[in-house]
């Protein structure tokens, strides 16, 4: 892999990283649920319009749009609007890979090596300290929002991985189509018309301005420019290669939120946040020699692709 595209890896890296914090503002002023289907609304329209619907049958479709897009997102920002700090939220993401192993492997029969199995472990015995952690805090719950958000996340990966796009960009931007609707619908039934109006109330003044350029990143930095960049790298090296720069993700999560929020991990989260990110790495390598299947999905903002 050439330097120039590894230091494209760690850009995306720091385009995911960052996503987090343009989350964190624009929870500032919308409620959660709402914010999700905003965000995805500004995807799709214009996706409707220029992007060709990709060639993929469209249960999978659907799938990959409920599992990552409304799962995902539904979870993570209710999780960080319940109060999980922005860094922990980008580093408990990465829970997706554990997941995505698992269920491959008891809905799709695939292979787990002895390897993976040893990864799994390891990044769940750093989610069980960052939950611990979170407990004696007093704030597991919205630790566990945030978890079922890596679940979802892991769902859009195998409907993704069974779509075998031939475009994978293509297959991300019209996910964004599935979402709007019903995650409309889900804010009108749990958050209500009136916290929506509320919001919108006091939309355009100047103290919103932060929430605005948090959407605007999400969807054109983390989204389009991100995944764009992520694909390009997926189409012309071995998933095994690309995929671990995305371990870079909660560094600058975490990083960013420290200097910007003064969010501080404790000690068992810093602890449990090294064995995550191990636990990922070691299930992801392969031994030498073994040819490594093409991905064919775009990780997340959060980790969008798409975060």
């Amino acid at each position: 892999m050439p330097l120039r595209h590894r230091l494209l890896a760690v850009l995306v890296a720091v385009i995911w990283g960052v996503n987090f914090l343009a989350i964190h503002a624009s929870l500032e002023q919308f409620p959660p649920l709402f914010l999700v289907a905003l965000r995805f609304a500004l995807i799709a329209v214009p996706t409707l319009l220029l992007v060709p619907r990709p060639a993929v049958p469209l249960r999978y479709l659907l799938g990959y749009g409920l599992g990552f897009g409304v799962v995902q997102f539904t979870f993570l920002y209710a999780g960080m609007a319940a109060g999980m700090p922005t860094g922990l939220a980008s580093l408990v993401l990465q829970a997706s890979a554990p997941f995505t192993l698992v269920l491959g492997r008891l809905l799709l029969a695939e292979n787990v090596s002895a390897r993976a199995w040893a990864g799994i472990g390891i990044a769940v015995s750093g989610l069980m300290v960052v939950g611990l952690a979170r407990a004696q805090a007093a704030a597991f719950v919205p630790f566990l929002l945030v978890l079922l958000g890596a679940v979802g996340w892991a769902f859009g990966n195998l409907a993704s991985r069974q779509a075998k796009p031939p475009n994978p960009l293509h297959l991300t931007l019209w996910m964004s189509v599935v979402v709007p609707v019903p995650m409309l619908v889900l804010s009108l039934l749990v958050e209500g018309p009136g916290r929506i109006a509320a919001a919108w109330a006091g939309a355009f003044d100047a103290p919103a301005a932060p929430a605005w350029l948090g959407l605007a990143y999400t969807c054109i930095i983390g989204t389009a420019v991100g995944s764009g960049i992520w694909t390009w790298l997926m189409a012309r090296h071995p998933a095994g290669v690309v995929a671990p720069f995305s371990m870079l993700v909660p560094v600058v999560g975490m990083l960013t939120a420290a200097l910007a929020l003064g969010e501080v991990p404790g000690a068992l989260e810093v602890a449990g946040g090294v064995l995550v990110v191990t636990g990922v790495l070691v299930g992801a390598r392969r031994r030498a020699g073994r040819p490594t299947p093409a991905a064919t999905s775009a990780p997340p903002d959060t980790v969008e692709s798409v975060t």
